[in-house]
């Protein structure tokens, strides 16, 4: 779930309007992070995990041209996505009515517009607006790209897969090399600042339970069949932590069939999706909504997590 008034814009739209601030430069083998699925995750605060599907769905209505290129950082060449004259257009479509807004700053309302400049990208200036359309200094929202601030609750199962790992690795006091590149394959593919990235280490040092590569491993497969469907990259992924955790191909499938057996959706779990589904039919969850919620989770001990993982899912159905 992506809160304030970013979360008044569909995935979809937040995708064009990134993709609008950050061209794919021509005649140039290189392209930046940004234009890469794990830069546009990070940039419109949702789950690596749904992006294949809204840029699916962008192309479907031509919007989106695609091709590959180097990727400064990066060991092969990435996908990247720009903008089409048609998905261009239907991006200032949406700029113009963004622009159009009266919000409240400093006690004073003005329109959007005069907001906005070029030279910080529109969705960084948008995450500093609340729901109730009022400015605020700092940032409502931070995308996991960025060293600080608070992630998106869908963003945040991310960081707690880079928690997990983390407490993994420190349990015997010292990362190893074998689990320095493990790590590094995994925030590469979500796309996360090396700060955060630090913060989240130092917050796994302090964990009590570690939890046991098989456990590790079938949480990543269950976030990765959210849709019913292990995609290219997420296979790859998977490959890389089955190497790392000594998981051979018994094991796997074990553990596959597991994860299919057994979805992350408890009966708790199922109750509390019914109870945030009735809540994000208006596409905004109110204060009252966020506080009845936060209770019922304290009751069932439903974590962060698995609300994130239900809003990712929810809203990934509501614009689907």
């Amino acid at each position: 779930m992506v809160s304030g008034f970013l979360g008044t814009l569909t995935t979809e739209e937040r995708t064009l309007l990134h993709l609008l601030d950050h061209q794919l430069p021509e005649n140039n083998w290189e392209a930046p992070m940004e234009l890469t699925q794990a830069g546009i995750s990070a940039a419109v605060h949702v789950q690596r995990k749904h992006v294949p599907r809204t840029l699916k769905r962008l192309e479907e209505q031509a919007f989106l041209n695609t091709t590959s290129r180097h990727v400064p950082g990066a060991r092969q060449r990435r996908r990247v996505y720009s903008l089409t004259s048609e998905g261009r257009e239907r991006a200032q479509s949406i700029l113009k009515r963004v622009q159009s807004t009266a919000v409240q700053n400093n006690g004073q309302t003005v329109m959007l517009d005069s907001l906005l400049s070029k030279s910080q990208n529109t969705l960084e200036t948008l995450a500093h607006i609340d729901e109730h359309l009022v400015v605020h200094s700092e940032p409502v929202l931070s995308p996991v790209s960025h060293p600080e601030g608070s992630a998106s609750l869908d963003a945040q199962a991310g960081e707690a897969l880079v928690r997990r790992l983390f407490a993994r690795a420190w349990q015997d006091g010292r990362i190893t090399k074998d689990e320095q590149l493990l790590l590094n394959e995994v925030v590469d593919f979500l796309g996360m600042h090396p700060d955060r990235v630090r913060r989240l280490s130092n917050e796994a040092r302090r964990e009590i339970d570690v939890p046991p590569p098989e456990e590790i491993y079938l949480d990543m497969l269950r976030q990765a069949l959210v849709d019913g469907v292990i995609h290219e990259e997420e296979e790859v992924l998977l490959r890389t932590v089955q190497i790392a955790f000594d998981i051979d191909t018994k094991t796997h499938q074990r553990i596959l069939q597991q994860a299919l057996q057994q979805p992350y959706r408890t009966p708790e779990l199922e109750a509390y999706r019914s109870v945030l589904r009735t809540a994000l039919i208006d596409g905004v969850i109110t204060d009252d909504e966020s506080a009845m919620l936060e209770t019922l989770r304290k009751e069932t001990k439903i974590t962060d997590q698995e609300h994130a993982m239900l809003i990712a899912e929810l809203q990934d159905g509501i614009e689907g």
